[in-house]
């Protein structure tokens, strides 16, 4: 006897552990809930159901759908561009935020709350994105909730609100946007063909399924179907689906892989013709350690190194220069606490003797007025020196660069009508300086105002002219340009270089506006940042054409590499899942085919003889002839040699008269058809009852006779 195994215990492995009767739980669980997530978040349905996979080829959600895709894809374009020019205009944010506060009175980081908010919108509408992909990734159909659809109209909203204001009052930051593509566009070109190598994998997996969907449907079409689809033919379509994902990714890969050939960058040259290190000028002294303006910003930037200063200067009304860069006195004096309804007056119209007694460090040490969101913090030191600054005159700074030999530069503003000053304020500003007895050839005279005088009385001094053609500075005796750097780059920096003219730019507080300005070799540059400035001594992203070509072809060979692996993987096993569906296919079609074969013997049997249902054969049909194979209490043994009558026998039953027939045969031919097998098996037949004897029977036998 064998022991029986009962199939519902737990089976045990060698090690005594039982095994988990359902692996596939808890990864079906794990991609309900992935799967619960994605439709949650994109169309704010929670719960888990059986979703109704979308067909490969076909549209993967409403027409209703279809309208509101281009919006988000536009939402994702627009806040992407917002970021990326509010991220390399980083320069201009000190400038962004003192124009709101003339307009508002109220200082804040405007800038970086606009940097936030395109980050937030980016974030937001890239998430929308991922999510529809990932969704589409698992032949689910799209259905973005109504709340998304007015948070992405609302995103595109502000994008193009800021974009507008932008192009209408600010063009010059899509020329900062252009300046930072001729540093970064060799590591953008790096980084986008990786990115494009990643996305490959994705790309490369839809066409191949497209193709295996294209294979199968020609191998599954009859003859009726493929004269139908000539009218509507869907494998056209998945056709045209490969060719629109393919082609347009082949064709961006290919410009990136050629874009080397039009980049231009001043950063990639050989090391010998790189210039030396622009000088520094401080913009107002050090404004990033010190009160603008103030002795203790000046002396700041000398300490760090810087080659020359530069201010503001204005002229009191009795005839004092003084340094002031605002047109009134309320962001960087106590003027507010002193003389409240004097704060809109222009500086010009007070008198030294009430200017001087101004504060004009308090505000720099209150964390909600720190004119630069990247300042370091303050020492207690600096803390307390900085709260005791007052406006310097003009005397105190060529003091100072005379003592330290430093350069002068320097924006004269003129004074407002009705002050005494108002046509002889240059004369008055050239007196002072003489006075001083600083060197005449430290003094970089910018104003274009009165040249000639100035001239005659300074001849020692360095004229410095603006932005204009090479024959007005010839004309005019000018070897020295100070430019805004925007407008610089765009427009005749070749034409300085060639015609030998001395280059200052201003305002460059980022490294990268720094390296570009070094490698375009350009002599000396205005900063606020001048404490990290002075710290390079070398450009950011300089490289060397041989370099830059090794890194280039480098990648593109991997990249290319990568790409025709990930092609070939994916398209194998699709294949290989092709030839699997036509394997099984033709199994199940040799299956179908010898099923019906088989059916259409049975039907075509000839007549079968039915035996008596008193036979033994017809009573225990189970039984087989050979009583050995089964074992029991009650043995039912088929003659195998003569029969022997028992003596034992039971006495026949003898009808009545009455109901004596005639005698009817033991056997009937009966003709039978199969429609079915059900049919089979519910054939019926007209039998007598025959005589029965058994040889040695395990139970009396018993002889009944004809009715």
């Amino acid at each position: 006897m064998f022991k029986k195994v009962n199939r519902i215990e737990r089976k045990r492995n060698k090690t005594g552990k039982r095994k988990k009767l359902n692996p596939w739980i808890p990864r079906i669980f794990n991609h309900q809930c992935y799967v619960t997530f994605l439709t949650g978040c994109y169309s704010c349905l929670w719960k888990f159901r059986q979703w109704e996979k979308t067909k490969v080829g076909f549209c993967c959600c409403t027409w209703k759908e279809q309208l509101f895709c281009p919006c988000l894809v536009i939402s994702f374009v627009l806040s992407v561009m917002l970021l990326f020019l509010w991220i390399e205009t980083s320069n201009e944010y000190f400038n962004f935020d003192w124009v709101i506060f003339l307009g508002t009175g109220y200082w804040f980081y405007w800038s970086i709350f606009i940097l936030s908010l395109a980050g937030i919108l980016t974030a937001y509408s890239s998430l929308l994105l991922l999510l529809g992909l990932l969704l589409l990734w698992e032949g689910i159909e799209l259905y973005l909730h109504l709340c998304h659809k007015i948070l992405i109209l609302l995103v595109i909203l502000p994008c193009v609100i800021l974009m507008f204001i932008i192009c209408k009052f600010w063009k010059e930051r899509w020329l900062v946007a252009g300046l930072s593509l001729q540093i970064f566009a060799p590591y953008v070109h790096l980084v986008s063909i990786t990115v494009m190598v990643i996305l490959f994998w994705p790309v490369a997996i839809y066409v191949a399924r497209l193709e295996r969907e294209v294979r199968m449907r020609r191998y599954r079409m009859t003859h009726s179907e493929k004269k139908r689809l000539k009218k509507c033919n869907v494998i056209a379509r998945l056709r045209g689906l490969q060719v629109a994902v393919g082609l347009p990714f082949l064709l961006i890969l290919l410009s990136l892989c050629l874009m080397p050939l039009g980049i231009y960058s001043p950063c990639i040259q050989e090391k010998e013709n790189l210039g030396p290190k622009p000088t520094l000028f401080g913009h107002r002294g050090a404004p990033m350690l010190g009160p603008e303006n103030t002795m203790m910003s000046f002396e700041k930037a000398v300490e760090h190194g810087a080659h020359g200063l530069e201010t503001d200067v204005h002229l009191s009304y009795d005839r004092v220069p003084f340094l002031m860069h605002d047109f009134d006195l309320r962001r960087t004096t106590n003027i507010w606490e002193v003389q409240p309804e004097s704060a809109f007056k222009n500086p010009a119209t007070f008198r030294w003797d009430f200017l001087s007694t101004l504060n004009a460090g308090k505000w720099f040490v209150k964390p909600e007025l720190k004119p630069f969101y990247n300042m370091k913090p303050l020492s207690k030191a600096d803390k307390e020196r900085a709260r005791n600054q007052s406006i310097p005159t003009l005397a105190d700074l060529l003091t100072l660069a005379k003592k330290e030999r430093k350069f002068v530069i320097f924006d004269l503003r003129g004074p407002p009508p009705r002050h005494p000053l108002r046509h002889t304020f240059v004369r008055q500003v050239v007196s002072v300086i003489l006075a001083s007895k600083i060197e005449q050839h430290l003094i970089f005279w910018l104003p274009a105002h009165d040249r000639r005088y100035v001239r005659s009385m300074a001849p020692g001094f360095q004229h410095v002219g603006r932005l204009v053609s090479v024959k007005t500075l010839a004309k005019n005796n000018i070897s020295i340009i100070n430019v805004d750097y925007k407008k610089l780059f765009p427009n005749g920096l070749r034409d300085y270089k060639a015609a030998n003219i001395r280059i200052n730019v201003y305002t460059i507080n980022e490294p990268w506006l720094f390296s570009l300005a070094w490698c375009s070799r350009i002599n000396s540059v205005t900063t606020d940042n001048i404490g990290l400035l002075s710290q390079l001594n070398h450009p950011h992203f300089f490289m060397t054409p041989k370099f830059y070509m090794f890194i280039w072809l480098l990648v593109d060979i991997i990249s290319v590499l990568f790409i025709v692996a990930i092609f070939c993987f994916h398209w194998r096993r699709e294949t290989e899942k092709e030839k699997l569906f036509e394997t099984s296919s033709t199994l199940t079609d040799t299956q179908s085919r010898s099923e019906n074969e088989e059916d259409l013997h049975i039907a075509m049997k000839p007549a079968r003889v039915v035996e008596s249902p008193w036979t033994l054969a017809a009573l225990y049909p189970a039984l087989s002839k050979s009583g050995k194979e089964h074992q029991g209490h009650f043995n039912f043994a088929a003659p195998s040699k003569k029969l022997v009558p028992i003596k034992n026998a039971v006495t026949p039953l003898k009808p009545g008269k009455h109901d004596i027939q005639p005698p009817m045969p033991t056997r009937v031919f009966e003709l039978t058809q199969a429609p079915s097998r059900q049919a089979k098996s519910k054939a019926t037949f007209q039998t007598t009852l025959p005589t029965l004897k058994v040889d040695k029977p395990t139970m009396p036998s018993v002889e009944v006779p004809y009715p």
